[in-house]
């Protein structure tokens, strides 16, 4: 009896932290996911990069979408789990009328793919969502959850997302094809509400992760600091390297930010990192799927897992501003702002004729604002994504028009 009562006091515990964190938890700013969720789904996934803010959504999923008296959040690296096992928390939860099971850092948790899934298989009338820091592990591991799963990717912040962080002021989501044909009534619009540019500018070099907001001034090495975790924690969590690989990949890193994009040339870049060649292809999408560095290909068709991609990009232009720091290239940071807000959104690869070609259709040039349109001259779908412009015209497009898209 006594054994028991100590079971349902860590329960308790349990419980009470998440009503703590409840009542704490701010509705003002919310991450565009909040409302995009399907819980009717009993198994859901949420994949995104340490710092995308995944903790934050979860709890204002629950505040505001699910029944609180029969909600649990837990982080799956709390003391709890030093005695306890994950599927006897759900037993016991269950039990006591428990419909929601919020799983937060299950990577963090050995064997969490098994218990998720005998969970999942014998407790009907518990509904579990689970998130994850890297990108690495949700399919990668022992019983494969991909059948039962629902997967949702939470992305960095948006432009339009940091708008409202910033200002206060709702932007809606345009989708692309939107953007294309009312670029100029859309740009209009806003134009009387914000002032683009400066938000724009701030965007690129500290907009990407929420905790931005926390201190503006240590930003860049909080940054560092995720860089630094992603590599030796989270990766490591789930390719289980040794030290010294580790070390190469944050080599293999920094080599891409002090040049990126990063046209690499895999036998000169294997000897400069001191890995073989397959090993540094793989490297390459271990940083990929980990929320670091974007591959760009001429055409998605016929990828092999050894597929060198044409271009290496950062995840996103905070990265190159924490990694590169005074190197950064101005044309660089557009670039990598255009193809981290469509990935995962639409099809996006190199273009033969410009910079990239959306959809195998729409063919983009991006530029400051003295670009001209001669290089997309009598080129069908072409357009010209510009950067220092509030308003465009005709296939001239401002560039910061497309981060409206999430």
């Amino acid at each position: 009896m006594y054994i028991c009562f100590l079971k349902v006091a860590n329960m308790e515990d349990l419980l009470l932290e998440f009503q703590s964190k409840i009542a704490g938890i701010s509705l003002n700013l919310q991450r565009y996911l909040v409302h995009q969720i399907d819980l009717s789904n009993r198994l859901i996934a949420v994949k995104g990069a340490r710092g995308a803010g995944k903790t934050t959504l979860l709890l204002q999923m629950a505040k505001l979408h699910l029944p609180l008296q029969s909600t649990l959040y837990v982080s799956l690296d709390h003391i709890y789990f030093f005695d306890n096992k994950l599927y006897h928390l759900a037993k016991q939860f269950t039990q006591f009328g428990g419909t929601y099971l919020l799983l937060d850092e299950v990577h963090k948790y050995p064997d969490w793919s098994r218990e998720i899934k005998l969970i999942y298989d014998n407790f009907p009338e518990l509904n579990v969502i689970f998130t994850s820091s890297s990108m690495l592990e949700i399919y990668k591991s022992e019983s494969d959850l991909s059948r039962r799963a629902v997967t949702y990717h939470l992305k960095e912040l948006s432009f339009r997302e940091f708008i409202t962080f910033e200002t206060g002021k709702t932007v809606p989501v345009y989708s692309f094809l939107e953007l294309l044909e009312h670029h100029n009534r859309i740009a209009t619009a806003l134009l009387d509400e914000i002032k683009p540019l400066p938000l724009f500018e701030k965007y690129l070099k500290i907009g990407a992760y929420p905790y931005y907001r926390e201190s503006e001034s240590l930003y860049i090495q909080k940054l560092q600091n995720t860089i630094n975790l992603i590599i030796e924690i989270d990766i490591n969590a789930v390719e289980d390297l040794n030290y010294d690989t580790l070390v190469k990949l944050k080599k293999l890193l920094i080599s891409v930010a002090s040049s990126a994009p990063f046209t690499p040339n895999v036998t000169k870049l294997s000897e400069k990192v001191g890995v073989s060649r397959n090993m540094l292809v793989q490297s390459i999408k271990i940083l990929e799927r980990a929320g670091l560095v974007n591959e760009l290909y001429r055409d998605t068709s016929g990828i092999g897992v050894l597929t060198k991609p044409e271009k290496l990009y950062l995840n996103n232009s905070n990265l190159m501003y924490a990694l590169a720091k005074d190197n950064t290239n101005v044309g660089n940071v557009r670039e990598t702002f255009f193809l981290n807000q469509f990935k995962g959104l639409h099809e996006i690869n190199r273009s033969e004729i410009a910079d990239f070609v959306i959809d195998k259709t729409y063919v983009f040039e991006i530029g400051g604002k003295n670009k001209t349109k001669k290089q997309i001259t009598n080129v069908e779908n072409a357009y010209v994504a510009k950067d220092g412009i509030e308003i465009g015209f005709a296939n001239i497009i401002p560039v910061w028009l497309f981060g409206l898209m999430y």
